[in-house]
């Protein structure tokens, strides 16, 4: 089955964000490099990381610290998809989610949901590991990198 034109190349982003420098860069820099250019579809994601059950005494305390997380976490959204806007993209072109986090690492997670929502391209800031961190525990854009299939992948540091 051939791809339409229009399949052929997917003008639809999907920027992995949370609160840190980084992911603002991220969104700073596709801002800069693609707004005001007609066609391109922005989705600003971010997965709700699981709370420890066993870091809060109750389940009462985990919702409420849940309730805030997302509160904060809708405002840092806002602030990227406003810098978005200011770089000449429309409200039309920028969409925002936000999803509690439903498999075993993030870098999983956006490459689903990447997939779900048929994105065709990734960005994700670059987290500041050292070499050794990054050798224990990994980094969400080196999954990325690594596992990605069918997209392209921006890391922005």
């Amino acid at each position: 089955m051939e791809r339409s034109e229009e399949d052929r190349f997917n003008k639809n982003i999907l920027i992995a964000v949370d609160d840190s420098a980084n992911a603002r860069r991220a969104v700073e820099y596709v801002g800069q490099i693609l707004g005001g250019s007609p066609g391109f579809k922005v989705m600003l994601l971010h997965i709700v990381p699981e709370p420890e059950e066993d870091y809060f005494p109750d389940s009462e305390q985990q919702s409420q610290w849940l309730a805030q997380y997302q509160k904060k976490m809708k405002k840092c959204l806002e602030r990227y998809q406003g810098i978005l806007l200011d770089h000449g993209f429309t409200d039309e072109d920028v969409s925002v989610q936000m999803i509690q986090r439903f498999c075993p690492s993030m870098a999983e997670c956006i490459l689903i949901e990447r997939k779900n929502v048929r994105y065709d391209t990734i960005v994700v800031g670059r987290q500041g590991l050292s070499r050794s961190e990054e050798f224990l525990f990994g980094s969400i854009s080196s999954k990325i990198v690594t596992h990605g299939r069918n997209c392209t992948v921006w890391v922005v540091e």
